[in-house]
């Protein structure tokens, strides 16, 4: 089973952009590319800021949700921890 990540990007106004992909590399050079998300298209370049890997594609969809929830200064951190999904 191919494993998923959740990852969040910095971007150019130093905001934040949480999303979840099976090929790092790829997402970020299309995000860099502006084809990947309107949000980071007029916030370029982007750089990753935190990213880490999850089971499955579920998992990675629960832990993004949870993360675009939480206020910018604990997303990092969040990310960083890798706290099961199933523990929440």
């Amino acid at each position: 089973m191919q494993p998923w990540y959740v990852y969040l990007l910095r971007c150019t106004d130093n905001s934040l952009y949480c999303g979840i992909t099976t090929d790092i590399d790829k997402r970020l050079d299309a995000h860099n590319s502006g084809t990947a998300s309107k949000y980071t298209r007029s916030r370029r370049p982007v750089i990753l800021a935190a990213i880490t890997e999850v089971a499955d594609k579920s998992t990675a969809l629960k832990l993004e949700i949870e993360v675009k929830k939480l206020p910018k200064d604990k997303k990092i951190s969040r990310i960083q921890s890798n706290i099961p999904v199933s523990a929440l």
